[in-house]
């Protein structure tokens, strides 16, 4: 889910659209990949129905091959703007997380910390951009990504830079949604 959302986010600076036809995407990945059989390895299909899709003799690709190839196009696409927003984000920009989950605490006792349901939207300076970045790219778990967005969250949102409840420890469970923003 967090994987998908900074996907996304690094997506939404993309100067071009991706290709819209399935043999212009399946034209494109042939030449990233330099060849039809990768292609077609990488997508599970024949390598004849690559060449088919190359030549325009096919079209129209089922709904699964269809949303398979777009992911692949997707990843590979712009590649050189990917990397300018993802270094722009770590070093000056920062990212912006919108979520709704449920945030629980671990602080002194006497305080309140009932997990509940919070809707926040809050930006997060760049050394926890660069850091998300560094760990999707190192191939980071769902978990070590909420762990550090939580941390983020912890330290800007709920301990306000250090300013305020120095002992808190922050939960992040039960996301309903996150979205990332560049």
């Amino acid at each position: 889910m967090l994987g998908d959302s900074l996907d996304k986010a690094v997506q939404s600076a993309f100067t071009r659209a991706i290709p819209k036809s399935a043999p212009a995407q399946m034209r494109y990945l042939v030449k990233q990949l330099k060849g039809t059989k990768a292609v077609a390895e990488l997508l599970g299909i024949s390598q004849r129905t690559v060449e088919r899709y190359v030549k325009d003799q096919i079209k129209r690709p089922r709904a699964d091959l269809a949303a398979r190839i777009e992911r692949e196009v997707r990843q590979r696409w712009q590649p050189q703007v990917r990397a300018r927003a993802k270094q722009a984000a770590a070093t000056t920009g920062g990212i912006v997380i919108d979520t709704r989950a449920r945030f629980g605490f671990t602080a002194a006792p006497g305080s309140t910390d009932d997990a509940r349901l919070r809707l926040i939207t809050q930006a997060l300076p760049p050394q926890y951009a660069a850091r998300l970045f560094d760990a999707q790219d190192a191939g980071a778990s769902e978990q070590q990504l909420r762990a550090i967005a939580a941390e983020g969250l912890q330290e800007i949102y709920f301990r306000d830079r250090g300013r305020r409840a120095a002992g808190l420890e922050v939960e992040f469970t039960d996301i309903d949604y996150i979205d990332f923003e560049l």
